[in-house]
């Protein structure tokens, strides 16, 4: 006999669970159930009934996995998040009733909840966290710019500036910069890490507000997730190139609006080395040898066990032995001055894979006062340029604008004319004057444009997109001869000889001639052959006027059959695919309108200038 089926448990009503019922099975408010989903990466779905879902209603509601609220159950911040529910009531109780002792004890042992469990879940593979680190790092540098308020705490933004920096110094040092693109909303930035395409957004240094219709709750949630992705990813990274993270960082510099040059590259080895050095220090200031170490612990146990001193003669010969064995290249016999070193995997990680990775490196490049200090500094250096700027752009310049190795300035200003000592118009005329859109062409062309289109108070030529547009896009480097060749033979169809109104009146009846020519029909060509010889036309002019009529002829037959096999095809398609097809039709027909659109503008600013 068949199972019978119980209605409300079995099919979309049991897959499915309403939000009010997820949060009732949960015992957490509706905010904490927020937090948990946003975390572990939860979020609706829709059934394919609704009605079926819930249970035979149709009230407007969220529906979520019942396997997916099952697993949210056994969640250790759930249990954080109960134990800091209690802990906010003990203390509210305890500050109303003055216990200030209670008070501070509880607020020492206030409960803590950490992610690292839900970054190894979501992310199994490093490869997969670097894939997702884009909306993590635009965030991050979002918050970084942004001004402590009640709703934003102040270590939140100092924590978010910290990560900002550090990742910047990775950038500058692995030298993976690809692609910069400043655009309205910020600057683009792309990198190249562990062959994965990192791109983020860094906003303008202007002043921000968060609008007041923001829900900064919801943004902070996420923010707190982020912060621990990019942390576990800085981590990975620098200690792959044997770096020691976090990077230290000189207060002194940071408050003096260094930047990133506030933060210092230290190697891992010899990091370890100085702590080692330290630790390995007496009270009296004297080093500890290993052999003064081993004493020490014969007195401390107490016995004389042979088998024992063996043991620890064995350590420590064997690891002689391995601080002794070291790869050391030799001279060959052939060619004893030849000697090849061998690629260890420190080398081959720390040494750029791309060659325009070195592109600004035999250059010196002056920031002047009125650019934007951190987005050249970082662009420049990210691809081996010395970088300097002057003190009233923050500390930390590594040389002043009189360096004679400057070989270009970065300025923003028109040209002026002032007289200037022989010294300093030699220093000029020896550098290179540019706009700051040089630097970023640079970037995205992989080379070293020429600085002439450039030069200081010059019209610049259009900033495109590095990103890859469309086909057929608007691209108004290669816009300008198409549109003027189409133009000028559009005016040239347009001119009308002048001519008697005997020729016009010969000409109408050429024209009415041709009017009836087809190129498939031959009888009716050589008739309009021969009244164009009647009117004493000119052969080539004849043949020109048969080539336009036959191209208009062929484009309009085409279009003819283009539409009449499109409408065969839609056909032949179901709904779903005409609603496709239709939405690709309207996205196409929209971006050609906005291509004639700006080229239609580019036509008319170049009527003006040429007026």
């Amino acid at each position: 006999m068949a199972r019978i089926k119980q209605r409300g448990k079995a099919g979309a009503a049991k897959n499915y669970v309403t939000r009010t019922a997820a949060v009732r099975k949960l015992q957490c408010s509706l905010a904490d159930f927020r937090r948990l989903c946003i975390l572990k990466g939860i979020f609706p779905r829709e059934p394919n009934n609704r009605k079926k879902a819930n249970k035979g209603s149709s009230a407007p509601t969220s529906f979520y996995y019942a396997k997916d609220i099952a697993y949210l159950a056994h969640e250790p911040v759930l249990k954080r998040l109960r134990e800091h529910k209690a802990f906010a009531k003990k203390l509210s109780r305890a500050l109303g009733r003055g216990e200030w002792s209670a008070a501070k004890s509880l607020e020492e042992n206030k409960p803590i909840y950490r992610l690292d469990h839900i970054i190894k879940e979501r992310y199994p593979t490093f490869v997969d966290a670097l894939r997702d680190i884009d909306d993590a790092l635009c965030m991050i540098f979002l918050f970084a710019t942004l001004p402590s308020t009640a709703r934003l705490p102040r270590d939140i933004v100092d924590n978010c500036a910290q990560l900002a920096m550090q990742w910047q110094l990775y950038v500058m040092h692995s030298q993976s910069l690809r692609r910069v693109f400043l655009s309205i909303k910020g600057v683009y930035y792309q990198a190249e890490i562990m062959d994965q395409q990192v791109t983020w957004l860094v906003p303008y240094q202007f002043t921000q507000n968060i609008p007041t219709d923001v829900d900064v709750r919801v943004m902070l949630t996420f923010l707190e997730l982020y912060q621990t992705l990019l942390g576990f990813v800085l981590f990975k990274l620098f200690t792959d190139i044997n770096l020691v993270y976090p990077p230290p960082l000189d207060i002194k510099k940071e408050d003096m609006a260094a930047g990133v040059g506030a933060l210092s590259i230290q190697d891992s080895q010899e990091h370890l080395k100085r702590v080692s050095n330290d630790k390995n220090l007496g009270a009296d200031g004297k080093k500890i040898s290993g052999k003064d170490v081993r004493q020490t612990i014969k007195s401390i146990v107490g016995t004389n066990d042979p088998q024992a001193d063996a043991e620890m003669e064995d350590q420590t010969s064997t690891s002689q032995e391995l601080e002794d064995e070291q790869f050391v290249t030799h001279a060959s016999k052939a060619n004893p001055e030849a000697s090849s070193d061998l690629p260890t995997l420190h080398t081959i990680t720390t040494s750029p894979s791309d060659p325009t990775s070195r592109l600004f490196a035999p250059y010196t490049i002056w920031l002047s006062r009125e650019t934007s200090r951190s987005i050249f500094e970082f662009a420049i250096r990210s691809l081996g340029g010395r970088v300097g700027w002057p003190a009233s752009s923050g500390a930390g310049s590594p040389f002043d604008e009189s360096d004679e190795s400057i070989t270009h300035v970065v300025i923003d200003r028109p040209v002026v004319q002032k007289e200037e000592p022989a010294t300093q118009r030699e220093l000029r005329l020896r550098r290179k004057y540019v706009q700051p859109q040089w630097v970023v062409d640079c970037i995205n062309a992989g080379k070293i444009l020429l600085e002439d289109d450039y030069a200081q108070g010059k019209l610049l030529p259009p900033h495109l997109s590095p990103f890859g547009e469309l086909a057929g896009a608007y691209d108004p480097r290669t816009s300008n001869d198409v549109n003027m060749e189409e133009t000028s033979d559009a005016e040239n169809d347009n001119e009308e000889p002048v001519e008697s109104d005997e020729n016009n009146v010969e000409d109408d009846g050429v024209d009415a001639a041709l009017a009836s020519v087809t190129t498939d029909d031959p009888a009716s060509l050589r008739a309009a052959e021969l009244a164009a010889e009647a009117a004493g036309l000119d052969y080539g002019e004849f043949e020109s006027k048969v080539k336009k009529i036959g191209k208009k002829g062929s484009v309009s037959s085409n279009a003819v059959v283009a539409d009449a096999e499109s409408d065969m095809n839609k056909m032949m398609m179901s709904n779903k695919q005409k609603k496709l097809y239709e939405k690709m039709k309207y996205s196409q027909q929209k971006q050609t309108a906005e291509r004639e659109k700006l080229q239609r503008r580019q036509q008319a600013l170049q009527k003006k200038q040429t007026t």
